[in-house]
């Protein structure tokens, strides 16, 4: 009788507890390049120069947080990123606002003819 034999009658969960599917007999290494996980994950390697203590204080910061640097600063530029499109919008939206509302007064005079 194998390993796996008695695991699989009727258990569903026992895929979900990790009864079945971790045995190392199993188990192979996946081969998978760097070029191969930046196409998937549409990364792009850059290379930043920043001030020494800057950069020790987001090691500080992400050490705190339990995650390494790059994925911290991952984390900040995207906050940055999407709050500064919101006010962007917001500015367009006003700026869209505030010439649709001159523009319904200037045809509320002309209708009147009293301006």
């Amino acid at each position: 009788m194998s390993k796996t034999e008695g695991k699989t009658e009727g258990k569903t969960e026992a895929w979900e507890t990790g009864l079945l599917g971790q045995d190392e007999e199993f188990a192979e290494a996946v081969k998978i390049d760097d070029q191969t996980i930046d196409d998937g994950l549409e990364l792009q390697m850059i290379s930043v120069r920043m001030q020494k203590n800057l950069l020790d204080e987001l090691k500080m910061i992400a050490g705190l947080y339990g995650i390494g640097y790059q994925p911290l600063m991952k984390q900040i530029l995207r906050r940055f990123v999407d709050c500064e499109k919101k006010q962007i919008l917001r500015q367009v939206a006003y700026e869209q606002r505030k010439e649709s509302e001159a523009e319904q007064d200037m045809d509320m005079c002309e209708t009147k003819e009293a301006c």
